[in-house]
């Protein structure tokens, strides 16, 4: 059994750290190179598990080598891979991440096939009852079937761009965590950079969801709705040398949050300086924090965020 459950994207990821922005027409050399899983429900499902909660990730990963090889690190921290399904005429999808070590940026190219759906019969699944369930736009029939099939567990949508998936899942979760991305095509806007900015889109995304907004502004923090009221939450200052995967850890850490029982202001709190550790380290994946590391930072800038 689980207590979260993550449903969406898996990938395979290779990162090329590079010192600056490549030219074009350029031919460039590295002598480091960093393989691992990613996808933004995959990275969450690895992260919880990684942290000691009973974690289930559902997904389509192909019968080749990267499927197998994300296959092998679910297992290495216990991941519930169960109801996973590997589909023999699907190419597991892979992604090229060039990483600008002196800013952080990454840019990544992703090499991805489309598959059919499917939906996972939960309903014929005996024992499940997850506390929290994660979503990120993808394999969204089998996500539909979740939302009804437990309509007690607190539901996450870790919406990264506006397509057919993000839209639906977020008229029916109790978190749409956006990011600014997704805010700027949804709400039409060129910028959100000041008080009426962060007021207009967290209101206009409020119209598309029943539950509570948060959208995401990479270093510049991220903006929330609370008792009625816009609030921003500055991001915690650190050296970035690689972004790749800080918005997957991110939902993930906010997940183990909810099933803690952290208040939301906290778990933001909580959730923002996870993902501010992990930009400090190469590697989506591979940057993840240890939970021990994380509360020893915590306690170290003397916030409690359990209590306040």
């Amino acid at each position: 059994m689980f207590d979260v459950l993550c449903i969406g994207h898996a990938a395979y990821d290779v990162t090329l750290p590079l010192e600056g922005y490549p030219i074009e027409n350029q031919k460039y050399s590295v002598n480091t190179k960093i393989e691992c899983g990613g996808g933004p429900a995959a990275n969450a499902a690895y992260l919880l598990s990684k942290w000691g909660i009973p974690t289930a990730y559902i997904g389509v990963l192909g019968h080749d080598i990267y499927g197998k090889k994300i296959i092998e690190e679910f297992k290495e921290v216990g991941t519930d891979i169960s109801l996973v399904k590997i589909d023999k005429n699907y190419s597991t999808p892979y992604s090229t991440i060039l990483v600008n070590v002196e800013n952080g940026s990454r840019t990544i190219i992703n090499c991805s096939e489309k598959h059919e759906g499917f939906k996972v019969p939960f309903s014929k699944l005996k024992g499940l009852n997850p506390k929290v369930i994660l979503f990120d736009g993808h394999e969204l029939e089998t996500s539909i079937e979740a939302v009804k099939t437990f309509p007690h567990a607190i539901t996450i949508l870790d919406a990264g761009s506006v397509r057919e998936g993000t839209i639906a899942l977020a008229k029916k979760v109790d978190y749409l965590i956006t990011s600014e991305r997704f805010a700027l095509s949804y709400c039409n806007m060129d910028v959100i950079d000041n008080e009426k900015d962060y007021e207009k889109a967290i209101y206009q995304l409020k119209e598309l969801t029943k539950g509570k907004v948060v959208v995401t502004l990479g270093e510049r923090g991220l903006i929330y709705e609370e008792d009625g009221e816009v609030k921003r939450l500055p991001a915690y200052k650190v050296k970035a040398v690689d972004t790749t995967g800080a918005g997957d850890i991110f939902h993930g850490a906010f997940a183990y949050g909810l099933v803690k029982g952290f208040s939301f202001s906290s778990n933001l709190k909580f959730s923002s300086l996870v993902s501010a550790i992990s930009v400090k380290i190469l590697g989506g994946r591979k940057s993840i924090p240890s939970i021990e590391r994380v509360l020893e930072e915590y306690k170290r800038m003397g916030e409690d965020f359990m209590l306040t």
